[in-house]
């Protein structure tokens, strides 16, 4: 190999040598492009997950901020409902307006973060006036309300059905509230009762304070609105309590003029009684020698007398007889009525009494052909005046006699069952009956029913108000049912008991 060949040969190797170089060179060139492209991408990459993560602390941060704040603003909202519930049970405890405002207490509007409180009502002119001032000087809450009263629009705007705030008031408003307040944050809500807007709530804080918020006005209006329902319902009270009063006067005039009234119809009732006792008397010693001679000539002691004389010296014995009757019941009536009679108690059978006065009243019966059922009688005894308690059976029984057809039936019933210790006795009749509008005057003295039988058969009206009176007498009552053309029903009570009788208790039951 001469040294031109090996030249050549050495240069090729040296040349491929280069080319080999050249290219791992270009190579490793391009892969570290590529490597940093793909560093940037990742760097990028790790940049926005950075920026990314960034964004989201940030928005927890905010939500964070934003939670504490919600939860502050619902603890002081909580705060703020616990003081104004104590307040308003307190307010609703009042019974005059001017108690309503002192049971607010300064701790409320402390819990609800307020330096300045005014309340104001109007009174019976229309005219504000201060009943609740905290944070301003006596002397400037007057001029406050004087500045109001100076602008009409600015009065009713204050006083209008709904709250406003610094939050949502319109802007010349706004300012001129500032400006009288020298506040600027404020809420004014109307205190409003069923008459419409009486008032107003102002409560503010100066320049440095916090903005108030829509919780905060909600709660003055809630304030508002209780201190309303609790001036409506003091103003009830009161004027309740003035009619009460009113009402008792007139009741005590009224109980002072019946209380005369009956003084005097009791004054009226004894001399009535005593006239009518002394008038008996004086009329009984004429009547009985009118009768003792009448019976004299009619039985001939003195020489017989023509028939014609001897007829009507029959009627004047009967005659004679009647008026003696009368005026014994007349006397009867009067002495139970003043409490003179001399009432002798004892306990008696019901059956003895019942027997005696079924066998005085027999002959009338059979001659009229009444038929008389007597039920079995289930009680023992009773605790009356024996004679005076024979006159109401005999009064009552008397005149069911008198007012049933013949062969009609007479009912005398005990019931069973006691009322306080008191037997209830019954005595119906199939008689004509009684009109309703007459059943309430049965017990009158003197009155006696407008029908054909009265028209016929005489009487005096005084029967059933002795019947009354003994009843009465014995602490028991008399009432009566009665239906026109089916019968009549007299109920009355007599006690069983000597302990009965001295409770003076009278069944309110009536049996039909």
């Amino acid at each position: 190999m001469d040294a031109t060949s090996w030249i050549l040969q050495t240069l090729g190797i040296i040349i491929f040598i280069l080319l080999c170089a050249s290219a791992y060179l270009f190579y490793a060139i391009i892969t570290k492009e590529e490597i940093i492209k793909q560093m940037k991408e990742a760097h990028q990459k790790l940049m926005r997950s950075f920026d990314d993560l960034d964004e989201q602390a940030k928005l927890i941060v905010r939500t964070d901020l934003e939670l504490n704040k919600i939860r502050e603003e619902m603890d002081k909202r909580l705060n703020g409902l616990n003081a104004l519930q104590r307040t308003s049970r307190q307010m609703s405890q009042a019974l005059n307006e001017g108690e309503i405002f002192q049971r607010i207490s300064p701790a409320l509007f402390e819990d609800l973060g307020f330096a300045h409180v005014l309340v104001a009502t109007t009174n019976d002119n229309n005219i504000l006036k201060v009943r609740l001032n905290l944070g301003f000087k006596d002397t400037r809450a007057e001029d406050i309300l004087k500045d109001i009263e100076a602008e009409a629009p600015l009065k009713k705007t204050m006083q209008d059905t709904r709250s406003l705030s610094s939050i949502n008031c319109p802007n010349k408003t706004k300012e001129r509230i500032v400006q009288i307040f020298n506040s600027e944050h404020f809420i004014i809500s109307p205190v409003l009762t069923q008459t419409g807007s009486i008032g107003f709530v102002f409560v503010g804080n100066r320049y440095n304070a916090p903005a108030v918020t829509q919780g905060d006005e909600e709660l003055i209006t809630l304030l508002a609105g209780q201190i309303g329902q609790s001036i409506e319902n003091a103003q009830l009270f009161e004027k309740v309590f003035r009619s009460s009063q009113e009402l008792e006067l007139k009741v005590a005039d009224r109980t002072k003029q019946l209380a005369g009234a009956l003084q005097k119809v009791n004054d009226i009732s004894n001399k009535k009684s005593e006239f009518i006792s002394a008038v008996s008397h004086e009329l009984r010693t004429p009547l009985t020698s009118i009768k003792g001679y009448a019976a004299i000539l009619i039985a001939g002691k003195i020489g017989e007398v023509p028939p014609a004389v001897k007829e009507r010296l029959v009627k004047i014995n009967s005659h004679s007889d009647n008026l003696v009757s009368l005026i014994n019941d007349l006397l009867d009536i009067a002495r139970i009525e003043s409490g003179r009679v001399e009432m002798k108690f004892a306990a008696y059978k019901i059956k003895n009494i019942i027997d005696n006065v079924t066998d005085l009243l027999a002959p009338q019966m059979t001659a009229k052909g009444v038929k008389l059922q007597l039920p079995p009688v289930p009680l023992e005894g009773i605790y009356v005046d024996a004679s005076h308690a024979e006159r109401v059976f005999i009064n009552l029984l008397s005149n069911a006699v008198k007012f049933t057809p013949p062969n009609g039936t007479i009912t005398l019933s005990v019931s069973p069952a006691l009322e306080h210790g008191y037997a209830v006795f019954s005595i119906s009749d199939t008689g004509i009956g009684i009109p309703a509008s007459d059943v309430q005057k049965l017990f009158s003295e003197f009155f006696r029913v407008d029908n054909e039988i009265n028209q016929n058969v005489k009487g005096t009206g005084l029967g059933l108000v002795l019947a009354k009176n003994i009843v009465q007498a014995h602490h028991g009552k008399i009432w009566v049912q009665s239906q026109v053309g089916v019968g009549t029903t007299f109920y009355f009570t007599l006690p069983t008991t000597q302990k009965a009788f001295e409770e003076r208790l009278v069944p309110e039951k009536s049996y039909a």
